[in-house]
């Protein structure tokens, strides 16, 4: 068998690259549906599904790779002629039809590691020893988002496009009976001699612009994953005698917890908060009451609200209501003292936090690390390999005085 293609059929390289590609890819499918549908639950369970998808990801990246060096090989090569170049229909059909499983080769890999390169803290590592993130992809939520959607809906199109090229292949082997599955499947030197004839350079043309319309439409399906902008609702305490009250008019309140060893960082996006501040007295009292189901978290952000963790169906708020002391020394942050309920649970919390006053304009940024075993926030995780204890929760936010 010659390692280079003929008009009669492909060498033994293109062989290699289309069955090696089409398994690979066949298992990322396979292995993306069964990691989809692993139930999330204890920490056993979550670990399966990293396992799981690690090797999802891993797949795609040598698949990616493989098409890229199929690519490099085809460019050199003969192409076997068409067995019925009569039939310019069906030969256009089959040129669409194979372009758009080329493109599908190469974006349905690159979306997924785009995917993974903007989930914040990523999600799953890819297991090979060559960087996780492609450079100039920002870690953000929604970007991730968008890929995760063109992700769902490529494996769709990408899927269709495997069976009717099977289905295609099929029809020469039952129907036609022309050989042509000798051509990549069985013996070389048994394909039969195509008639010679030339491919006109319209025919490639129209093709390669129907292959690539097919992958543009699957970017604009309508999304699973709508992603919620950063609108936070916000009320005014009413105010005692000798505070003044306060408006929040923009501010943003994140989380940051550690998943399989890796920061993952998120954002509440409907939160509530109350304010009374006496600038003489540098104290007063805060209460934020927080959307719990508007959490987003990356790719864990479903199962963060679910039941083994916040439970934002049984407790859809949290709460803390603290009094505002002044600092301690010159130079030193306020501390908002007070209670922290989260998933039912209540426990005394510190929030030291920077405040800039320029006349009745306000600046305040804070932090404040909190263990989730004392909410009782994923229980079943009893260890640190899949879900850190700590969680770190952050604000920034500017106040006008009323």
């Amino acid at each position: 068998m010659k390692a280079v293609n003929t008009p009669r059929a492909y060498g033994w390289v293109a062989r290699f690259f289309h069955w090696t590609v089409a398994v690979l890819i066949l298992a990322a499918i396979a292995i993306g549906l069964y990691a989809g549908g692993l139930p999330q639950g204890g920490q056993s369970q979550m670990e399966a599904i990293f396992a799981a998808y690690s090797v999802h990801k891993t797949l795609g990246m040598v698949a990616l790779i493989l098409v890229a060096l199929r690519l490099l090989w085809t460019l050199t090569q003969t192409k076997p002629r068409p067995l019925h170049p009569q039939r310019r229909l069906e030969n256009l059909a089959a040129e669409v039809m194979h372009g758009a499983l080329w493109i599908g080769m190469i974006v349905m890999p690159l979306s997924g590691w785009l995917l993974h390169s903007a989930a914040p803290g990523g999600f799953a590592r890819i297991l090979w020893p060559f960087g996780q993130r492609l450079p100039f992809i920002p870690e953000d939520a929604a970007l991730s988002g968008r890929f995760a959607d063109f992700h769902e809906a490529g494996w769709w199109l990408l899927a269709g496009l495997v069976v009717l090229h099977v289905a295609g292949a099929l029809k020469h082997a039952i129907i036609d009976r022309d050989g042509a599955m000798s051509r990549m499947a069985g013996n070389p030197d048994r394909a039969p001699e195509p008639p010679s004839a030339m491919t006109g350079i319209m025919s490639h043309v129209l093709a390669a612009v129907a292959a690539c319309t097919i992958w543009v439409g699957a970017a604009f399906l309508p999304g699973g994953s709508p992603v919620q902008e950063n609108a936070p609702t916000i009320a005014v305490l009413p105010q005692d005698p000798g505070t003044s009250g306060w408006i929040v008019e923009q501010g943003v309140l994140n989380i940051e917890v550690t998943q399989a060893g890796n920061a993952v960082t998120g954002q509440f996006d409907q939160w509530q908060a109350d304010i009374a501040y006496d600038p003489e007295n540098r104290s007063g009292r805060v209460t934020v009451i927080v959307d719990i189901a508007s959490l987003t978290l990356g790719a864990v952000g479903d199962a963060a609200k679910g039941p083994d963790f916040l439970n934002a169906a049984t407790h859809p708020t949290a709460r803390f209501e603290a009094d505002i002391l002044p600092p301690a020394a010159q130079g030193e942050p306020h501390v908002a003292h007070g209670l922290l309920t989260i998933a039912g649970q209540t426990v005394e919390a510190d929030l030291p936090f920077e405040l800039t006053l320029e006349g009745n304009l306000a600046r305040a940024t804070g932090r404040m690390g909190v263990d989730r075993r004392d909410f009782a926030i994923g229980a079943n995780y009893t260890d640190e390999s899949t879900v850190g204890f700590s969680v770190v929760i952050g604000f920034d936010l500017t106040a006008n005085r009323q």
